[in-house]
């Protein structure tokens, strides 16, 4: 055993500050034991949220040396315990109450994205045909947790705080997961494009790097919707195609 420091951020939006706490840690501990730890012997009112502790729920997400990520997740071993880790809460989303964000604005962002909507049946017994390649395509994006770790760390949430203009990565992984299953016949281009704020990602990369579920969410999901979008809107001959189509259908 041996002690370690934690400089935990306590307080609410309007007030607070990081507060030391000294613990003995063990062998194999993680974060979140040490947040628990502290909770339970020297500050019994530190709020934290957390759920299931194997990394499949997304709900233990905080800013760990500065850093997006699970606490569940993250090992002691693996940081330098030779002076402070710091904890505080995630920062593209308004303070609760000590490590708890509130993260409420996510579920809303999903509810304005256009549902599923599956093209006929292939087949009169119900059934449809499509290529396995196709199916796992989406298969890496659906993944994903919802720790929003990725929305905390990209610039544009977290720095200039456009949430009414931009969807943010983890949404940009749910529409992709829509637009490139081999089955919808959704559309949903022009409202990435005009309302989700498409545009505004300048692919860092920042977010595949801190999704626990190693999700290629820029290059498997951000850049082809990019690209969708700059054919659709930007391409001469696309337009001039869609033009004589236009023109070909009788009145």
């Amino acid at each position: 055993m041996a002690e370690s420091t934690f400089r935990v951020w306590r307080g609410d939006g309007e007030t607070g500050g990081f507060q030391d706490y000294t613990i003995e840690t063990t062998t194999g501990m993680v974060v979140l034991d040490a947040v628990h730890r502290i909770q339970a012997e020297q500050a019994n009112d530190l709020a934290v949220r957390w759920n299931c502790k194997a990394g499949r729920c997304g709900s233990c997400s905080a800013e760990v040396n500065g850093m997006p990520k699970l606490m569940c997740m993250t090992r002691l071993s693996d940081l330098p315990m030779d002076e402070p880790v710091t904890i505080e809460p995630m920062k593209a989303f308004p303070l609760v109450r000590d490590l708890v964000t509130d993260v409420s604005w996510n579920y809303r962002v999903k509810e304005n994205i256009a549902a599923f909507q599956p093209r006929k049946p292939d087949n009169e017994d119900g059934s449809w045909e499509i290529f396995q390649e196709d199916v796992d395509r989406v298969m890496e994006f659906r993944k994903c947790i919802e720790c929003f770790l990725c929305q905390d760390v990209c610039h544009v949430l977290r720095d200039h705080h456009l949430h009414e203009e931009f969807i943010g990565p983890r949404f940009m992984v749910h529409v992709a997961a829509l637009e490139m299953h081999p089955l919808d016949t959704g559309d949903r281009l022009e409202t990435l494009r005009k309302d989700q704020g498409v545009g505004y990602c300048n692919i860092t990369k920042c977010c595949t790097k801190v999704c626990p579920e190693s999700i290629t969410i820029t290059d498997n999901a951000i850049i082809p919707l990019k690209e969708r979008v700059v054919d659709r809107a930007y391409d001469p001959l696309a337009k001039l195609l869609r033009v004589v189509r236009r023109k070909g259908t009788p009145a």
